[in-house]
């Protein structure tokens, strides 16, 4: 257990630790009714990054899910298995760089998946059928 701690606290893995808790947060605020769900929706327009089609509430928190998540476990095992010193720490800042970008994909995939259970939003998968009034 002080193996997980000390790579969720740590450098770099810090920063995706103090995102989840932002991430929390905000569900918190939407659980008790003082934020909506679509608040940020005006603010980014994720169709261009392929993550349109889900509220970006739901993209954000699961790309910092999904980083958190590998990158806290990748760098759990390297305390247990890298040799200490400039290898280690290189192979940290490897985790630091990599977790964001398989998440990224990850993402994705789920958004893609989840785009269906949200037939207000628009994206790649939903696209505006114009129909005639006849």
């Amino acid at each position: 257990m002080r193996i997980f701690v000390e790579a969720a606290t740590g450098l770099p893995m810090i920063l995706f630790t103090a995102a989840l808790l932002v991430a929390v947060c905000f569900w918190l605020l939407l659980a008790v009714g003082l934020v909506a769900l679509d608040s940020f929706d005006a603010d980014a327009d994720l169709d261009a990054s392929g993550m349109g089609g889900v509220p970006v509430a739901v993209v954000i928190t699961l790309l910092t899910v999904l980083a958190w998540v590998l990158g806290v476990g990748a760098t759990a095992l390297l305390a247990v298995l890298a040799p200490p010193g400039a290898i280690g720490w290189g192979l940290r800042l490897v985790v630091a760089v990599g977790a964001p970008l398989i998440a990224w994909r990850l993402t994705r995939r789920c958004v893609r998946r989840l785009s269906r259970h949200f037939p207000d939003e628009r994206g790649p998968s939903r696209p505006i059928a114009h129909h005639d009034a006849a």
